[in-house]
């Protein structure tokens, strides 16, 4: 696989889904180019995404099961700023054939969306499948393909059924893992014969650290100096939640590979938060710092190689859980494709031989690395309007670079890219549908 290219990439309503087969490309994205997609190869697929909570609504219908995230919503003192919930959100539930027919008049190639989990098992493995469940997304996924669209499905985007959470504690017992494979199987049974891409866990390294380290996702465990919880431990309790993503993961694709992709021909993988890290000097340590904080091989070495990564192990020691033998063969076989969320960029320093300010990465149980989004005073990027973006369009084309040469011939899926565009009060309308900065 060779991948040469340069991006300079601003999305607003579109994500880009790029399949790197053996393509040699440089993308130089203007508005105008948008008028000529002969330009792309004929299997690059342009494509929107969403997740079934913050899209779906409908979260009592049709039999439906609470989730993970309907009771955190409701909960009095949950960490959502504006205290809104995904009880309605957009009425994708309800209004999906119209937004299919908009995503038509886009040119949208393919949409990647997330199945609600507690929608086709309210309570799991504990009780029946809800066919109206199954009905609702092969309607979806029919509907996707008449109009043209690719359907690109992911099977849980940081949403479980309630029942879990109650009964074990969800990702803290290995029992989630027979849980998810079972809700897998389901899902390649019912939708495999029309859906070519599967995804396991969307970011899963955002929810063991929303969820497990800092509190602020549910099941909203931590400890202190991360968060104030009522309960949880977030030095020990992430690295318990990672590897019990990643053994359900790993029991999924088996399924898949054993089961059912040579009928199908589909293929699966996982979608990673992929942040890019530069090191604020070329210091020897500062550049392991910046290795340190791509989080993304907590998941994917393991996944791929089957272990964790030595400077992991020699950081945490007990802490971190282990592989079994028959675990580790499983392994050989992690993923078809590596799933790339690109939105920001950061520098970094080492934090394990100097002494840092507290903040991200800079625990032992992080890595001891520290991030900041300026060096000397200068900007890594143009700020964008969330206050954790840094516009710095090098970054995508790094992290592809730095994925290549980590995990050589695994194709990468660009799954999610946009660009926070920082809206002025008297912004005009003619201003915000000419984005070009977007475009």
């Amino acid at each position: 696989m060779d991948i040469s290219m340069k991006l300079y990439i601003g999305v607003s309503l579109l994500q880009i889904f790029f399949l790197t087969h053996s393509i040699s490309c440089e993308l130089l994205i203007s508005r105008q180019s948008f008028d000529n997609l002969s330009v792309f190869p004929p299997d690059f697929l342009f494509g929107t995404a969403s997740s079934a909570y913050q899209y779906e609504g409908g979260y009592l219908s049709d039999g439906k099961g609470l989730n993970n995230w309907d009771v955190y919503s409701h909960k009095p003192g949950n960490k959502i700023i504006d205290g809104s919930n995904g009880d309605i959100a957009v009425d994708h539930y309800h209004r999906y054939l119209e937004e299919i027919d908009l995503m038509r008049s886009l040119g949208v190639k393919s949409y990647r969306f997330s199945i609600s989990w507690a929608r086709i098992l309210p309570k799991g493995r504990f009780g029946k499948i809800n066919e109206a469940g199954i009905e609702f997304y092969d309607n979806l996924i029919d509907a996707l393909l008449v109009k043209g669209t690719q359907p690109f499905i992911t099977l849980t985007h940081f949403d479980f059924p309630r029942e879990l959470e109650d009964r074990y504690g969800s990702l803290l017992s290995p029992e989630s893992q027979e849980d998810f494979a079972y809700f897998a199987d389901i899902c390649f049974k019912s939708f495999g014969d029309r859906v070519k891409y599967w995804v396991t866990f969307n970011e899963p390294d955002f929810q063991v650290k929303f969820g497990y380290r800092m509190g602020t996702f549910p099941p909203s465990r931590c400890s202190r100096p991360f968060g104030n919880c009522t309960s949880g431990d977030s030095e020990k309790e992430p690295f318990i939640a990672a590897h019990n993503i990643i053994l359900p993961h790993m029991a999924a694709v088996h399924i898949y590979i054993t089961k059912y992709q040579e009928t199908q021909g589909g293929s699966i993988g996982i979608v990673m938060q992929c942040s890019w890290y530069e090191p604020i000097s070329n210091s020897i340590a500062d550049k392991l710092a910046a290795e340190r904080a791509h989080l993304t091989y907590r998941f994917l070495k393991p996944i791929i190689f089957g272990r964790y990564p030595p400077e992991m192990q020699n950081i945490l020691g007990s802490i971190l859980p282990d592989f079994s033998t028959t675990e580790k063969q499983k392994l050989s076989k992690g993923l078809d494709f590596i799933g790339v969320n690109h939105y920001t960029s950061y520098y970094v320093q080492d934090c394990m031989f100097s002494e840092c300010e507290p903040g991200d990465g800079t625990s032992k149980s992080e890595g001891f690395w520290g991030q900041s989004s300026q060096k000397i005073g200068i900007s890594i990027g143009e700020p964008g309007e969330l206050v954790w973006q840094n516009v710095y369009p090098q970054g995508l084309e790094k992290i592809l670079t730095y994925l290549k040469e980590k995990y050589p011939n695994i194709p990468m899926i660009i799954t999610e890219n946009g660009y926070g565009y920082k809206i002025k009060a008297d912004s005009t309308t003619e201003e915000l549908l000419h984005d070009l900065k977007r475009a």
